[in-house]
């Protein structure tokens, strides 16, 4: 009698032990019972099973992440680029995500990378690089559609890294370059414009009044001497130099008349010479010399002393 107690008492252990399960607060349970499932999920806690008719899957329903594997493509405007992504997802109904899909995981994988690449192949360069809070929500919304019929919940997508062309780089490199330089060309022009708005503003209160020149000229002197150096400061007017410019050029036109006379008599004085002499006879080479050495004498000379100068 007691050796059936004894059997007994170990059976009733065993029993309890196959049939006695813990599910984790992050997991639910799906019960199978003779190969249909149950569509009450177990939750969280001490759940009992019928023994050799009941089976249980458990479901993590903790947020899973996932890395996309970095897919090649083609954007829009014809560059080649490679992006990689991060995959954020959790299920939300155990019971579909057993049944209606094999393998949620590898499922979520393969979509997200073929979403990837079809969102490369839509968006522009600038759009990969600035603009990714719209691809996001476009990937998200492509991964959605099959996500809710397999029960898994997308939380977010986000592209992680997007790999250029060296050559891509360099062209970016300059024109960020390029960029910079017409920013700094035209921030100098803007403060030459406002410095020269400025001066013409103090030109035209010195120009009201003459002793604010006189006095910004001893300022400067004064600047100038106060640092112990050998600069010697010494203002020259500007009125100073227009004079002799217009004396240089008073002198300039009364000298050209004379130059002319005397260009004119040597002219006509070789004319009756060769004339007279014959093309032969005549060199015309030491003529002018000989009138050149006498500006001084009359435009009409005599024969003897052509004849002396030319050696006639």
């Amino acid at each position: 009698m007691p050796g059936v107690i004894i059997a007994v008492v170990v059976l009733g252990v065993l029993f309890l032990a196959s049939s006695v399960r813990v599910v984790q607060q992050y997991e639910r349970g799906v019960v199978f019972r003779l190969g249909r499932v149950r569509s009450k999920v177990r939750e969280p806690g001490l759940t009992v099973l019928l023994p050799v008719a009941d089976r249980m899957r458990k479901v993590n329903v903790q947020v899973i992440t996932m890395p996309v594997p970095a897919q090649e493509g083609i954007t829009k405007d014809n560059v080649t680029v490679r992006v990689d992504a991060v995959l954020y997802y959790r299920v939300v109904e155990p019971v579909r995500a057993t049944v209606d899909v094999q393998n949620y995981a590898f499922a979520m994988l393969q979509v997200a990378q073929t979403s990837l690449r079809s969102i490369i192949g839509k968006s522009e360069l600038d759009d990969l690089l600035s603009g990714r809070e719209q691809l996001h929500r476009g990937l998200e919304l492509m991964l959605e559609s099959p996500a809710l019929g397999w029960g898994v919940h997308i939380d977010r997508v986000e592209i992680k890294d997007v790999a250029l062309p060296d050559s891509m780089k360099r062209s970016m490199a300059r024109q960020a370059e390029a960029d910079r330089e017409r920013r700094a060309r035209i921030i100098t022009a803007d403060g030459e414009f406002q410095a020269a708005a400025k001066l013409a503003e103090a030109a035209h209160t010195m120009s009201e009044t003459p002793a604010a020149m006189q006095l910004r000229l001893l300022q400067t002197v004064v600047e100038v001497a106060a640092e112990k150096n050998s600069t010697l400061v010494l203002p020259f007017p500007v009125e100073l130099l227009r004079f002799f410019e217009n004396a240089a050029g008073r002198a300039g036109a009364a000298g050209a008349p004379q130059a002319a006379a005397a260009q004119a008599a040597a002219e006509a004085v070789a004319e009756p010479v060769a004339a007279e002499a014959g093309p032969a006879a005549v060199d015309q080479a030491p003529v002018a010399p000989a009138l050149e050495a006498r500006p001084d004498q009359p435009a009409t000379l005599d024969r003897a002393n052509l004849s002396e100068a030319t050696g006639l």
